[in-house]
């Protein structure tokens, strides 16, 4: 790697620049990062690979751009992992740059990165691997592990992702518009795939009436049941992005979302398809967030030993769509073990500890992520009061509960599955409470307290 940088406060991180201000890598911090992936390293160090945004400037490097941090919240711009795009990748596809790594730690030893070449609307793509003894380098470029053609493949072999299965075996998921995602099942030694030139099965695709909108996969094993989680971007990158989950018994699927569609039927309405746990919102007096969107999964041991999630994903700024800047944000598990995403990016667990007790009934700020609309979701102010249990307080940890909105303007009957945890209000810059759900109809549901301090 090349190049340490200085970064940013985070404070400035969430609000947008004037144009043409801090444009050097030296102010970036979390900026200017797309389709980030997050890994610890042994000595604790966070390693952020990401999309070679602004790389078509003669100024910004291509080749994966590498941030570093020590508590997921300040971001430090280090250079990049290759000088430039590899021969192979280079040769196949035409790239300038390379998209969306995914680097996992290897089972054999070492680390393991999957980058994507291609140019913008092709899919004449391909997939490489590098390895490296660590996240810090030096990577090895290994080749090519998918390639597509135009005319000749209808998958685009892009935005790959490594899982594990239950009995430890790596897969690769990989794909976007064109004919969707894909997965195919990896050699644990080599990496490469187990039967060469497979382009494997398709696990969720979207009709072309909305131009088979769907991308940046992720996998994640439930650690409450076993199954499978399958994250995925829908709609366009530029400004409708969100993020949508269904759920496998096994890793090749079926999935299928909480209302039990197939993430592969292409007859359903295809904004009924997927369960969206984050879109484009904005809190009463905080920053309008736009298109969140292809995620990853960083999964960590806690303070109390457990395991701790948090997605990683990028999002733009409303004011300014041509910014955007990585989030990283808790994800929490329902008592029915569905995936729910924290309303306010990570602010280290130290300035999320509420005062505990916390009453949870009362008045918040909410969020409703309407699967029907990309629009943004203004947070709207409503009283939630606890089903079950009935007197729920906070006592420190997260905690699964029930919650009903009240109101005369309420629909009768909403009954939300959530978890309440604490935070931090970026909007009134002070720890809070809040709580992210799923209601019995399949829509998601995030808040944040009023009035607690």
């Amino acid at each position: 790697m090349k190049t340490a940088e200085t970064a940013m406060p985070l404070a400035q991180e969430l609000l947008p620049l004037p144009s043409g201000a801090g444009q050097g890598p030296s102010s970036w911090g979390a900026r200017h990062a797309h389709d980030p992936t997050v890994v610890q390293d042994d000595d604790g160090t966070y390693y952020m690979f990401s999309t070679d945004a602004v790389a078509n400037s003669k100024d910004i490097p291509a080749g994966v751009h590498i941030r570093t941090s020590t508590d997921l919240v300040q971001w430090k711009y280090q250079g990049t992992a290759f000088d430039g795009v590899p021969e192979a990748a280079a040769t196949w596809s035409g790239a300038q740059g390379l998209w969306a790594p995914d680097v996992v730690r290897w089972p054999g030893g070492g680390w393991h990165m999957y980058y994507s070449a291609s140019t913008f609307g092709s899919n004449t793509s391909a997939i490489g691997l590098a390895v490296a003894p660590s996240p810090n380098g030096p990577w090895e470029d290994r080749g090519l592990v998918v390639a597509t053609r135009k005319g000749e493949h209808s998958q685009n072999a892009i935005d790959a992702a490594v899982a594990f299965d239950a009995d430890g075996n790596p897969w690769l998921t990989y794909g976007s518009f064109f004919s969707g995602i894909y997965i195919l099942p990896l050699d644990p030694g080599s990496g490469l795939p187990k039967v060469a030139g497979d382009l494997g099965s398709v696990i969720a695709c979207r009709p072309r009436s909305v131009e088979g909108a769907v991308e940046g996969a992720f996998i994640l094993r439930s650690p409450q049941d076993g199954r499978y989680i399958l994250f995925t971007s829908y709609d366009s990158l530029f400004s409708t992005y969100n993020v949508r989950v269904a759920v496998a018994d096994h890793i090749t699927g079926p999935y299928r979302d909480f209302r039990g569609i197939e993430m592969t039927d292409v007859d359903a309405p295809p904004a009924a398809v997927g369960t969206k746990v984050l879109g484009s919102y904005q809190f009463d007096g905080g920053t309008a967030w736009l298109g969140p969107g292809h995620n990853s999964v960083l999964t960590q041991k806690g303070p109390d030993g457990s395991d701790e999630h948090f997605v990683v994903h990028h999002v733009r700024f409303a004011a300014e769509p041509s910014q955007h800047v990585v989030q990283v944000r808790r994800l929490f598990f329902t008592a029915a073990g569905w995936p729910v995403i924290s309303p306010q990016p990570f602010a280290g667990l130290r300035s999320e500890a509420v005062p505990a007790p916390a009453e949870v009934a009362g008045t918040w700020q909410v969020l409703r992520f309407d699967p029907e609309t990309t629009d943004i979701a203004p947070a709207v102010r409503m009283d939630l009061e606890c089903v079950e249990p009935r007197s729920a307080e906070f006592r420190g940890r997260p905690a699964a509960v029930r919650l009903r909105p009240t109101g005369p303007d309420r629909e009768p009957g909403t009954e939300i599955d959530a978890v309440v945890f604490g935070s931090w209000d970026w909007s009134r810059n002070r720890p809070a409470l809040s709580f992210s759900g799923i209601d019995q109809r399949g829509v998601a549901w995030s808040g944040t307290r009023e009035g607690l301090l």
